[in-house]
């Protein structure tokens, strides 16, 4: 299944896409996509609906971010085998975790808000993954089997709040809509093998990032499997797991986005995002 949220921001309606591609609307049968909408049975409860007895959705509307107030929004960090040696770090033997504020979630084509004194905003395609079942030191077959599905995060970056101004990356990680996910939650069972999914992502119709899944370092299983270790987690917490090379910091020289910059980005399967950049 394909979960989506529609409708302005902060009054978002749960619906699901048919086999047409059609927006649905699922708000008659459960009040939004989250935590618990999202657990197993949850799941199963929408299987069993037929997508053509819901109401259809019409025109174009916006789209929410495809998961409603998740608990925690995790981050993994060089992740990506290709993307460490653009940035000149080393390998991560664990690993590398911090945290995005759940306030930096936004819209799948919402604006990109660059932020007061922000003078390297940069841009990072992730494969993104939610919670389904509640996770306290799990193996990997249990964390595979805990994870609800898959979506697109663009994890926005502000490199000079993140490196240059003391403390941890969350200052640069979390600022209001550095979080855009979706445009659709798919199910893990309809994603199937995350193994070697392609990534792109592109500034004013320029590609600066074509990468794949396959040059991942820890795999959304063990990752999950690797956080429960340190806390517990819940339906809806959702974990986005990292970015192939291409971002603006890797290239000579750097490239940072400004006002009136576009992005666009997509994951095989679970779609794309279209951004533009505005000031604060």
């Amino acid at each position: 299944m394909k979960l989506l949220r529609f409708g302005p921001n902060g009054t978002e309606k749960p619906g699901l896409v048919d086999a047409e591609g059609k927006i649905r609307d699922l708000s008659g049968i459960v009040s939004d996509i989250d935590g618990s909408t999202i657990t197993p049975e949850g799941l199963e409860r929408l299987r069993a609906i037929d997508p053509s007895s819901l109401p259809l959705v019409e025109g174009d509307p916006r789209l929410g971010a495809c998961v409603a107030r998740p608990g925690k929004f995790i981050c993994i960090g060089l992740n990506y085998a290709d993307h460490a040696a653009e940035t000149g770090a080393a390998i991560p033997e664990e690993p590398i975790l911090f945290m995005k504020a759940t306030s930096a979630l936004s819209g799948p084509n919402d604006p990109i808000v660059k932020p007061r004194d922000a003078t390297k905003l940069d841009w990072e395609v992730e494969l993104a993954f939610v919670v389904g079942t509640e996770c306290r030191y799990v193996d990997e077959e249990q964390a595979e089997a805990a994870i609800a599905g898959y979506f697109v995060c663009n994890d926005v970056s502000e490199r000079a709040f993140q490196l240059e101004r003391g403390g941890t990356w969350d200052k640069g990680k979390g600022c209001d809509s550095f979080g855009p996910i979706g445009p659709w939650l798919v199910t893990a069972d309809e994603v199937g093998d995350t193994s070697d999914l392609h990534m792109w992502l592109e500034v004013n119709g320029k590609r600066y990032q074509d990468g794949s899944t396959s040059t991942m370092i820890f795999r959304p299983a063990f990752i999950l499997s690797y956080l429960s270790r340190f806390m517990s987690l819940q339906p809806g917490d959702i974990v986005t797991t990292g970015t192939p090379p291409g971002v603006g910091l890797g290239q000579t020289p750097n490239v940072w986005l400004h006002k009136g910059d576009r992005v666009a980005l997509g994951i095989a399967g679970l779609g794309e995002q279209r951004q533009e950049v505005i000031d604060a």
